[in-house]
């Protein structure tokens, strides 16, 4: 993808200071492998993480820093796109902050560590992104390309989004009446719906003057969401596939939201709670 925009003047950089955190044992795979699937809710889980000292953080990025500035503009036309959305829905978009970190974050919902890889807390917000995932994402799991990147910004925009709509809550409120078993299922249609909407994005963004699409950048778009599907991932980590363990969807049921948000450009087939199939 291109983009000729200025980027978004909603971005924080607060790399370069504090210590590494350490995440050792069963809690660091655990935490890697939830990182790595996109958006988890973290609330109650980074906040039991060891964090560095608090950094200084500065307001947009640095002039020839080429990723941090693909970044920014990525976040700029989800701005463009949402807001547009919204007032077709006859509600204000207010728009999400994303921070920039090294090693280790703290945001709203505790001290994380980038194992965690990206992240949105809805306390504050902001969506969290260590830009060395993107390295893990293309060594370890063959999702390289710009809009494979765009894809998880895109992702956790689309939290944002839930969390304005109320969406987030009315799930956070059934967690509590819930067993775990129950819970996943419900996480799952709340994660698929926030690939459907980087899906929308994408439709949404074809028609903005400062982005075009290349060729060859949905099917990255795609790759990165089988990439990351429960049942892939959990193959890989402990050689055998727990579907009630399931948190965000298999790899099949995460392209095809996305690609339903993509081919549709419509909001209203983002019901993945009421959705016939997932």
């Amino acid at each position: 993808m291109q983009w000729f925009g200025k980027g978004s003047s909603n971005v924080e950089d607060g790399r370069g200071g504090g210590g590494r955190v350490a995440v050792g044992g069963g809690i660091g795979i655990v935490v890697v492998i939830l990182g790595l699937l996109f958006g988890k809710d973290l609330s109650g889980l980074v906040g039991q993480l060891p964090v560095a000292d608090q950094v200084e953080v500065k307001k947009g990025v640095p002039a020839g820093d080429e990723q941090a500035q693909f970044v920014s503009g990525v976040l700029e036309s989800t701005e463009q796109v949402w807001g547009a959305e919204f007032r077709e829905l006859g509600l204000n978009y207010d728009q999400p902050t994303l921070r920039l970190f090294t090693s280790s974050v703290q945001s709203a919902c505790g001290g994380a560590s980038s194992a965690v890889g990206p992240f949105y807390c809805p306390g504050d917000q902001k969506v969290y992104i260590d830009l060395s995932f993107y390295q893990e994402l293309k060594d370890r799991f063959g999702a390289a390309g710009d809009f494979a990147q765009a894809y998880v910004i895109a992702h956790e925009v689309g939290h944002h989004v839930q969390n304005l709509l109320g969406i987030s809550a009315k799930v956070d409120q059934a967690r509590r009446t819930m067993s775990e078993v129950e819970y996943n299922k419900l996480s799952v249609k709340l994660e698929l719906q926030a690939d459907f909407y980087a899906g929308l994005w994408a439709n949404k963004a074809q028609q903005l003057k400062d982005f075009r699409l290349d060729a060859g950048d949905i099917d990255e778009a795609l790759n990165a969401a089988n990439a990351i599907g429960d049942d892939k991932l959990q193959q890989q980590a402990q050689g055998e596939v727990v579907p009630d363990a399931f948190t965000h969807g298999t790899s099949a049921q995460r392209m095809y939201w996305f690609k339903k948000g993509f081919e549709t450009g419509d909001i209203k087939q983002g019901d993945t709670f009421n959705a016939s199939r997932l």
